[in-house]
């Protein structure tokens, strides 16, 4: 695997990172993470995931044991490793950290922090410009009781099994539906519904992480003038959507073209879809810094 990776303030090539098999996010899957790309060279929207990346760790308990500034430096050396990679893949771990097999946080003093960094490898254009298939899978999001779904954890068995389903099903993305069989997200994506011009995405309280590039553009659909937000979303409403499409880190804005095999509408990228689409691209190119020559 071509990255580079910052273990606990060392920084190595992939094949010389590791770290202990007594590490409790390796044992019991206790910690935190947060991914990003880079325009420029420049991670997108840092502070917010620097932010959710905090509220994730306190819901965990666990203590970040360092401040913004230092993280942000720490993933610029590790970049720094290789300038001649274009843009770049980010992935920021914390853990409970290396101790005895236990449950008790007192065996394990220090956190572990890793940062992994790669060449960004971008959907193919097609999925942009024609779509992509999804399918509504048997898996359902966790409960809030069982798993805060608020806190992006290093546990993603249940949306590991979700994808796994909607890959078995030739489909690229699950859509994954709540205890009361609510819309709540995709294994690795939200879910935005276009219906009569409005722009619609199920609540927090449907049990789904608050992504950060879901957050970005429901700012810039309000921006836009389109009627929407938050809404409680059913199976149904994905049925019979003018549009849909997905966002995410490195997928931007994704127009789903089919549903368990059936055509969203047209089966076409949708107006509205398309114009968020330019919209956020636009609006990266306006914060992202100078190209470096």
């Amino acid at each position: 695997m071509d990255a580079v990776v910052f273990v606990n303030g060392t920084i190595r090539p992939a094949a010389d990172a590791v770290i202990s098999v007594f590490d409790h996010g390796f044992l019991y899957g206790e910690g935190v993470y947060e991914t990003m790309r880079t325009y420029e060279r420049a991670p997108f929207l840092l502070d917010r995931h620097l932010a959710r990346l905090r509220r994730s760790a306190a819901l965990m308990r666990l203590p970040l044991p360092f401040s913004d500034g230092e993280i942000g430096g720490d993933i610029e050396r590790t970049m720094a490793e290789r300038p001649d990679w274009g843009e770049c893949y980010i992935r920021v771990l914390v853990t409970r950290g290396v101790g005895d097999l236990s449950y008790d946080p007192s065996v394990t003093p220090t956190p572990s922090v890793v940062i992994i960094v790669k060449p960004l490898v971008l959907p193919p254009e097609r999925s942009f410009s024609d779509g992509v298939a999804v399918a509504v899978v048997d898996v359902r999001r966790n409960h809030p009781q069982a798993l805060n779904p608020l806190m992006k954890s290093n546990n993603l068995l249940n949306n590991a099994l979700a994808a796994q389903d909607a890959y078995a099903r030739g489909a690229d993305e699950a859509l994954m539906l709540n205890h009361a069989g609510e819309l709540a997200e995709g294994s690795q994506t939200n879910v935005f519904v276009v219906k009569d011009g409005g722009v619609w995405t199920p609540p927090l309280s449907a049990g789904l992480l608050p992504g950060i590039t879901r957050e970005f553009v429901l700012e810039l659909a309000a921006e836009a003038g389109y009627p929407g937000g938050e809404r409680t979303l059913t199976p149904e409403d994905v049925a019979r959507a003018d549009e849909l499409f997905l966002t995410g880190t490195t997928r931007e804005i994704t127009p789903v073209a089919r549903v368990d095999g059936t055509p969203v509408a047209s089966g076409r990228p949708g107006r509205i879809t398309l114009a968020l689409l330019e919209r956020f691209r636009a609006r990266v190119r306006e914060l992202a810094p100078e190209p470096r020559v």
